[in-house]
């Protein structure tokens, strides 16, 4: 994005940044506290248990010095106080451990949980052109993926990188108080180890998107060919699709064997770095003991530290690796769904009021893309209580009228009023509450059918539900179903019939009874008989309302007061059914041309 052009965000949204790092700060930020006692409580962990050898060094020498004095002395009277400190730092390993554990617990699912709400609330106020361009299930996946992904980050730093580097520090510490030369090898040991640990982790990261990316590719297929099963027994296709599927199986088979192959060269580096400091670290410290230089007690807690400092490095390559895959999925996240908003609310936007449902375009210019406009320079007034028709081939423009009227695009150049108001100075919500839809193919929630029908009107009594139920035609069908109107309709209101779903998606927009309805072929899934039934019961339930009507029966339309021609982008008539046929013009011919009651999809010369 230009660095002019302002980054534009729905005022109701979250102000979430759009950088993978400053996007965990700010899931972070208000829980502040609770990291600042985790990397306490890690501290305190990692400290006691790295000062464990240090115990053991006091009670070898102890022990040493011992020998040849008086026997009357009880061992464990002397050894008392690093004895003590033995007891004491493992068990404040164990109070600092659970300790953290249980701020693991309270923290992880609330930051995730704020991960998850902050996305949504901010992927809500997407245009629809953002969600024609992405799929459902993969933003729902996006989300519940850098959710996870932020919660993951934070306990590598938190729970890996934080106390591996206090293990660091304090063993480095302790043995160049043991001698300057121990310190110097476990030092350079470290720090040379960490950097080539880093170096592998950035460069196996190809390796692991790759496979990563054949992992979802090859999930993709699956779920095409289960959800294309019956297809493929229709058609005789199983070894087919069998066939079909082994191709990018074997092709994540070896992104996998690429990927492992390079981690096995990583695991080489990891047990020979972690050889040669044990062996180093032995034949140094032995040569230190044989020259009086260090103690018995400094010679057994290098050994301690040098194995512990192995433990904890010893996965460090694997701990990077899965650190850069975490961000890479938070980034992914980030990327796709905190872009700017295409289409918000002035900041002075105030609710739509509606009293007539008056509807004008002036000067409308349009173009989904600017170049190749639909609608240049579109004037039509549409006033208050009347029922228009809209018609015309495919692609004239009738869709994107009504894309325009409900603001899921926005006019490059022009006005569009209801009641004199332009709907671009007015609140989304408002507009939209005010606009009632029954589209070609409804979605429904996989929810009762009783919830999806009082989705029109949240405040809405059983009663009220029933009432529009009848008058939709779709009480007889809901009343058969083994839960009746408690019955939940699967994905996408899967387990209905096409015609089902259009009735309850009828019901629910009587319910809401916003003043403005817009009919995008509200009856094509309904046999005659009903479709002229619920024809009648929505005359008399939006008898006061203005009508929009996108139909391609045009004997559904016939009635109505007006109808708008449309051909490519512009309204070539306007009139009445009989009026438009006297006329013998666009509207005529297209009455002509109807065949079994539906225009074709495009003009036949």
């Amino acid at each position: 994005m230009s660095k002019n052009k302002p980054f534009k965000r729905a005022a109701q949204a979250p102000y979430l940044p759009s950088s993978p790092s400053k996007f965990i700060l700010y899931c972070l930020s208000t829980f502040r506290g609770w990291v600042a006692l985790m990397l306490i409580l890690e501290t305190g962990q990692a400290a006691s248990s790295i000062l464990v050898p240090y115990a053991i060094k006091a009670i070898m020498d102890g022990a040493a010095q011992l020998s040849g004095t008086d026997l009357s002395i009880s061992v464990l009277d002397s050894l008392r106080y690093p004895l003590l400190l033995l007891a004491g730092l493992n068990v404040a390993e164990i109070i600092f451990s659970r300790a953290s554990g249980a701020v693991l617990i309270i923290m992880g699912p609330r930051l995730r949980q704020r991960t998850s709400k902050s996305l949504y609330a901010y992927l809500q106020y997407h245009s629809p052109r953002y969600f024609s361009q992405h799929f459902s299930g993969a933003l729902a996946h996006r989300i519940s993926e850098t959710a996870v992904s932020v919660n993951h980050t934070v306990w590598s730093i938190l729970c890996d990188f934080w106390p591996i580097l206090i293990t660091f520090s304090v063993s480095t510490v302790l043995l160049f108080n043991v001698n300057q030369g121990l310190g110097f090898l476990v030092a350079g040991w470290v720090f040379t180890y960490t950097c080539f640990s880093y170096w592998l982790a950035t460069h196996c990261q190809p390796y692991a998107r790759d496979y990563a990316a054949m992992r979802s590719q090859v999930n993709g297929k699956i779920v095409d060919a289960v959800t294309n099963i019956l297809n493929a027994k229709l058609f005789a296709r199983l070894q087919f699709e069998r066939a079909h599927l082994n191709q990018f199986l074997d092709n994540e088979v070896s992104a996998a064997r690429r990927t492992f192959w390079y981690m096995e060269r990583v695991r080489w580096f990891q047990f020979i770095a972690a050889a040669i400091l044990k062996v180093g670290t032995v034949y140094y410290a032995l040569t230190l003991w044989d020259s009086g230089m260090i103690s018995v007690g400094d010679f057994t807690m290098s050994i301690g530290l040098a194995l512990l400092i192995i433990n904890d490095a010893r996965n460090l390559s694997r701990r990077f690796l899965e650190f850069f895959e975490y961000i890479g999925n938070v980034a992914n996240g980030v990327i796709t769904i905190v872009q700017p908003h295409e289409i918000i609310d002035e900041p002075n936007a105030k609710a739509l009021a509606v009293s007539s449902g008056r509807i004008e375009f002036i000067n409308v210019c349009f173009g989904y893309e600017p170049n190749r406009l639909v609608f240049d320079n579109l004037n039509i007034i549409i006033e208050p209580m009347q029922r228009v028709g809209l018609v015309g081939f495919s692609g004239s423009g009738k869709s994107t009228f009504v894309s325009l009227l409900l603001r899921n695009y926005e006019p490059q150049i022009g006005q569009i009023l209801i009641d004199n108001t332009d709907i671009q100075t007015v609140t989304q919500d408002s507009l939209h509450e005010q606009v009632g839809l029954i589209p070609q193919e409804p979605s429904l929630f996989h929810r009762s059918l009783k919830d999806n029908i009082g989705y029109g009107n949240l405040e809405a009594t059983d009663e009220d539900i029933l009432s529009v139920a009848k008058l939709a035609h779709a009480d007889d069908f809901i009343q058969t179903m083994s839960s009746g109107y408690d019955s939940l309709v699967g994905e996408r209101g899967v387990k209905l019939s096409g015609g089902q779903r259009q009735r309850i998606a009828i019901a629910r927009v009587i319910l809401k009874n916003a003043p403005i309805l817009i009919l995008d072929e509200a009856t094509s899934s309904l046999d005659s008989v009903t479709e002229r039934i619920i024809q009648e019961n929505l005359d008399a339930a939006m008898g006061r309302n203005t009508v929009i009507a996108i139909a391609h029966r045009l004997s559904t339309i016939a009635h109505l007061d007006r109808i708008l021609v449309f051909d490519q982008g512009r309204i070539v008539e306007d009139g009445t059914h009989d009026a438009l046929i006297a006329k013998k013009g666009t509207y005529f011919r297209l009455w002509s041309m109807q065949a079994g009651g539906f225009l074709p999809e495009e003009n036949i010369q």
